[in-house]
């Protein structure tokens, strides 16, 4: 971030190599990175968020995923829980040697099988054709998730899961400081003005203070605090225990995991034994806090600007700005100065939204049912592709350009799908582009 306190500076890159490091399985040499897993996904932040920038989902039906992960859990009298064995996340990969890529030539009776990796994921894609009213035809793709060689046995026969691909984390500090207030002045989740968006917010744990706030990052707005976000991410996606989630990776139907040697060390701060202490943590934290949005090019020639002037005007005709609210004032912060009173533009509610049964993963979270997501602010697509050659869209990656994006709009944005399927095709492509200069 530009305007970054010089003093914040060290931490700042400390917290960029700590979210670029590998880190390697307990005990070793290292005990400042050691700890990964047992169970776990990447081995790194920035494997998954590739240059901060977005996740990939394969399009190739033979391909494990990769830097996007399958959330898990069943419904009970008491709400979603996670699935008793495998936990509220599938973890694919594990420590054994038997799953590490360098190893996979060495004959099979050679290999360590301990600890089981959770098992493999792949994707069947599905897709089906869309008619625009001038006779233009789109195909639509979306994936099916299939669960193969399944180390702990059976999942719950009524388990619900979700294909989530990784964020762009640009711009979350700003995002955590826009006053609560100005969230709920957009939220209306009774529909009292009848435009039919009905946006409400998330209410989540903050485990920091015991006491449910509003969710503003995650799918579906799960998490309330870049530093609570930070931490889970490295609780599931890496197996790292910290002072927000001090217990490893497993579930109690997890033998072998549990029977692992952890990273754990004491933490004088937090006063608990764990992998990533209070202070490492908190350097990851500002890091990601501060990380930048990406800043916008100019339009190249006249022509370019009167076409992105169209489709600014094109965006607002069909009301994509009742959810993709273009900006805010963030509110003073005498902490983060850096992040005080900024003029932002996200194009985001950070509210929930019911977007229709062929965007619905069935899975509820928190207040979030089966059919809601949050908003995702759209800054940083116009350097989407140079920042780690990734475009794809939406949270399971189906959409593979931003027009695939639009047409999977439905229930609430149904009538703004509506609107941009009946403008004509340069119309179409000047509020697409509009989008893809954000």
């Amino acid at each position: 971030m530009v305007n970054l306190p010089e003093v914040d500076k060290p931490n700042f890159y400390a917290g960029k190599a700590l979210a670029k490091q590998p880190w390697v399985k307990a005990p070793s040499a290292t005990s400042s990175r050691d700890g990964l897993g047992p169970v776990f996904n990447a081995r790194s932040c920035m494997a998954c968020h590739v240059n901060g920038g977005r996740g990939r989902v394969p399009m190739s039906e033979d391909k494990p995923i990769f830097s996007a992960l399958v959330r898990l859990s069943i419904k009970t009298e008491q709400g979603a829980v996670p699935e008793p064995v495998y936990g509220g996340q599938f973890q694919p990969k594990s420590t054994s040697l038997a799953d590490q890529l360098e190893l996979r030539d060495l004959p099979e009776e050679a290999l360590e099988h301990l600890p089981p990796a959770e098992g493999k994921v792949t994707l069947q894609w599905l897709s089906k054709t869309v008619s625009y009213p001038d006779g233009r035809q789109v195909d639509l793709h979306w994936p099916k998730v299939q669960f193969n060689s399944l180390g702990y046995g059976p999942m719950h026969v009524d388990t619900l899961y979700s294909l989530r691909n990784s964020p762009a984390i640009h711009g979350m500090g700003l995002l955590e400081n826009i006053a609560e207030f100005d969230i709920l002045a957009l939220s209306d989740p009774s529909d009292r003005n009848q435009d039919g968006i009905s946006g409400r917010v998330n209410k989540v744990l903050d485990i920091a203070s015991g006491k449910l706030v509003i969710g503003r990052f995650g799918w579906k707005a799960s998490q309330p605090t870049v530093k609570q976000q930070t931490a889970a991410a490295f609780a599931g996606d890496v197996g790292l225990s910290s002072p927000l989630f001090p217990a490893q990776p497993c579930t109690l139907e997890q033998r072998q995991c549990l029977e692992e040697i952890d990273g754990n060390e004491w933490d004088p701060v937090s006063q608990l034994s764990v992998e990533l202490p209070e202070n490492m943590l908190q350097i990851a934290t500002d890091f990601t806090r501060d990380l930048a949005v990406p800043v916008r090019s100019k339009p190249a020639d006249k022509k370019s600007r009167e076409q992105l002037s169209a489709g600014r005007s094109l965006f607002h005709q069909v009301a994509c700005v009742a959810c993709h609210v273009p900006s805010y004032i963030t509110q003073a912060n005498e902490q983060y100065t850096q992040l005080s009173k900024q003029k932002i533009w996200p194009y985001s509610d950070l509210l929930l939204h019911d977007m229709g049964e062929g965007l619905a993963d069935g899975r509820p979270d928190a207040l979030a049912t089966g059919r809601e997501w949050r908003t995702p602010p759209l800054w940083g697509i116009a350097v989407s592709k140079k920042v780690n050659g990734n475009a794809q869209y939406l949270h399971d990656g189906r959409a593979q350009s931003l027009e695939e994006a639009v047409l999977w709009h439905d229930g609430e944005a149904r009538a703004s799908r509506q609107a941009f399927m009946r403008l004509s095709q340069q119309e179409r492509d000047d509020m697409l582009a509009f989008v893809a200069s954000l």
